[in-house]
């Protein structure tokens, strides 16, 4: 333990990625998740001694250390564009409600708060899901805004997430992380979404510049692909003009995800060196396909659990589940390391280090 470090609180901390990206920042003191099986991931790379497995309605903030950073990934399929959206009220995005609750019922509210979701959360019903949020952490005594951040910033996958920063009122706030309006890590729904709230602030942090490493520096190319007869039914479902681009590109490796269009299921493919946003493996549509060249013809499978650890940032040793459906989802739930690890050198750490008046 580096005692040095500012102390943090990791909720619905899944796999643990959150906190291996804070580790250079920050100290973790607690984590806790409902499910076991993330549980049993979050074990074998972390161990045990400072994970809770239990669901946020049972945990009283009184028996948790105190800590400057708590940070809350709460669960996303209610304010999901793919989901029934059903906001902040629902079961399972409403989570986020008992996780305020825990912070009130601490000795101290820690000094900052993070929270991370899905675009949705700014973007849909008018940007009113935030504008609650925002009020209700504003009321406990902290100024806070929104930035968007993509995965696709620092690795081959397309992953927008919105990430939330509060900072308690009596907290100095550095020069070097605010902005006077809005910047490159705003979009224009988080805009929308602000205009008239009290207590907002305009992050900000140098832009990074491009993107070097592509998708097929992570793919396995020895991996095997499908027989015979499901590479046919998985190639025919190739839109035509998916179909021409695909033999006019040159590229090695092709991503796709099943959809439906116009009553019709599709295979929909992307030509940017990029993966699209990986999901919990709930059905056919939510597994990413690869497509693979193979000399004069195209081979078809699913990406690997590896490559979905590739895609999220975690490192090479990071152990993930034997069963393949458990690890994917292990790394679809997740956030991507290298977004947190930016997050916190450019605005967590400096805001965690200033002193309060």
């Amino acid at each position: 333990m580096d005692r040095d470090k500012p102390g943090v609180l990791d909720f619905f901390a899944g796999s643990g990625l959150v906190g291996l990206a804070l580790a250079p920042y920050f100290n973790l003191l607690w984590a806790n998740d409902v499910c076991p099986k993330k549980a049993w991931v979050y074990e074998a790379n972390f161990g045990l001694e400072k994970f809770h497995l239990a669901s946020v309605t049972s945990i009283n903030g009184r028996d948790l250390p105190q800590a400057a950073l708590s940070w809350a990934s709460f669960p996303c399929q209610d304010l999901s564009l793919a989901g029934k959206t059903g906001g902040l009220e629902a079961s399972r995005s409403g989570l986020v409600w008992q996780w305020l609750r825990v912070t009130d019922e601490m000795q101290s509210r820690p000094r900052l708060l993070a929270a991370e979701n899905v675009t949705g959360l700014v973007s849909k019903n008018q940007g009113q899901w935030y504008r609650t949020l925002h009020k209700a952490i504003a009321s406990r005594g902290y100024r806070l805004g929104a930035m968007l951040l993509d995965a696709a910033i620092f690795l081959p996958q397309s992953r927008p997430r919105i990430f939330v920063v509060a900072v308690r009122k009596t907290a100095t706030i550095p020069s070097s992380v605010l902005d006077s309006g809005p910047n490159w890590l705003h979009s224009k729904a988080i805009v929308r979404a602000a205009q008239g709230l009290d207590d907002w602030l305009w992050f900000k942090a140098p832009k990074p510049g491009p993107r070097v490493l592509k998708l097929s520096d992570l793919v396995d190319f020895k991996a095997p692909c499908f027989e015979e007869d499901k590479n046919r039914k998985i190639l025919s479902l190739i839109s035509p003009q998916h179909r021409l681009r695909l033999q006019n590109s040159d590229l090695l490796v092709v991503p796709g995800y099943k959809r439906v269009r116009n009553g019709r299921q599709v295979l929909e493919l992307r030509f940017d060196e990029t993966a699209g946003c990986l999901r919990t493996p709930q059905g056919g549509s939510s597994r990413q396909f690869l497509l693979i060249r193979r000399e004069f013809s195209w081979q078809a499978r699913l990406l690997t659990a590896q490559e979905t650890l590739r895609l999220m940032g975690a490192p090479e040793s990071f152990r993930l589940p034997q069963n393949y459906n458990q690890g994917y989802k292990a790394m679809g739930d997740a956030v991507a390391t290298p977004v947190c690890s930016f997050l916190a050198e450019h605005i967590l750490q400096p805001l965690a280090a200033e002193a309060e008046s």
